[in-house]
Order: structure tokens, then C-alpha cells, then sequence
């Protein structure tokens, strides 16, 4: 197949529509996401192989039946409102074989990882570590503290500024 021209067409992305994962019990799966971050079982279209549509806010979660483990490394990360009933909550379905990790960025935002029923890595977001009351959660641990973090690092942040957005990603 030839290319058409020299020119390159831009298209921009407007948003994410919605994330697939892994599930290796759809019931199990749904059932989780459910009970622990509020979401909604929401109608799917019927495909080959089965699957299971959950509303996140203005975004959806479609968990595939998919008895492969997934990824080590991929996952996604979900902005919570209350950090202290999502720490109790995903702690009291935890199981540490699975993995826990508490982080606080150099920007003072934090990350809860850990994973799902299917072995799926999750990431809760949380804005402000000063928020937080630091000896709930003895595991948390500052990134620069376990890795020296460049010029360029210490300016991260994990939630971004529409303000900052480049004008032609603006409009």
C-alpha cells in the first residue's frame, strides 16, 4: 500500500472512551469493581467471546473473558474521592501475593497499586499527600527517597493543568 502524500494528517484524540482488561471470571471481575469503586454494570453489545461493560464517571471499563495472565507491568489508573475508604477498602480484598505498593511522587501526589481478582495491575490516584494522615498508612514511601530523581523528574505532575495544554491541543 503507497502513502498518499508527504503531508502526515493530524487527528486528535479527544479523550479516552474506555479501558479493557483482563478478566478470568466475569462475575468475580464485575462483582469487584462493583463493591469496592462504585461503578455500573452497563449493557454490552453480544461478541464472540464474552464480555462485561462498567461505567466509570464519564468513562467505561469492559472486563474480557481471558484465562492468560495479564501483563506484568500495564495498567490504569483511576482518580479516587475518598483515599482513606479506598485504602480500606481494596486492603480488606488485598491479598499481597498479588502485589501493594503505596508511593508519593517528588509532587506530593500519591499512587496506590495493586491488583485485581484477574492479576490486573490498578493504580488509585490521590492529589495531595498532605491531605493524607501519614500514620494510617505506614507503607508509604517517598519515590525520591528509594530513587534519585533527575531536574526534569522533580517537575512531574500526574494531574495535568488544562491550563498548560499547548494552544493548538486547546482548541
Amino acid at each position: 500500500m503507497e502513502a498518499r502524500g508527504t503531508e502526515s494528517a493530524f487527528v486528535a484524540a479527544t479523550g479516552i472512551n474506555h479501558v479493557s482488561i483482563a478478566a478470568r471470571d466475569l462475575d468475580e471481575s464485575s462483582r469487584f469493581y462493583e463493591e469496592v469503586f462504585g461503578m455500573e454494570r452497563i449493557p454490552s453489545p453480544d461478541f464472540a467471546d464474552a464480555v462485561r461493560w462498567l461505567r466509570v464517571g464519564n468513562v467505561q471499563l469492559h472486563l474480557l473473558l481471558d484465562r492468560d495472565a495479564p501483563p506484568r507491568r500495564t495498567h490504569f489508573g483511576l482518580t479516587i474521592d475518598d483515599f482513606e475508604a479506598a485504602y480500606a477498602a481494596v486492603r480488606a480484598r488485598a491479598d499481597d501475593t498479588f502485589g501493594w505498593d503505596l508511593v508519593e511522587l517528588p509532587s506530593g501526589q500519591v499512587q496506590l497499586y495493586f491488583r485485581d481478582p484477574a492479576g490486573n495491575l490498578i493504580e488509585l490516584n490521590w492529589p495531595d499527600v498532605t491531605t493524607l494522615d501519614r500514620s494510617k498508612y505506614p507503607e508509604l514511601t517517598r519515590l525520591s527517597d528509594e530513587l534519585p530523581q533527575s531536574a526534569e523528574a522533580l517537575t512531574s505532575r500526574l494531574y495535568l493543568d488544562p491550563a498548560d495544554l499547548p494552544a493548538t491541543a486547546a482548541s
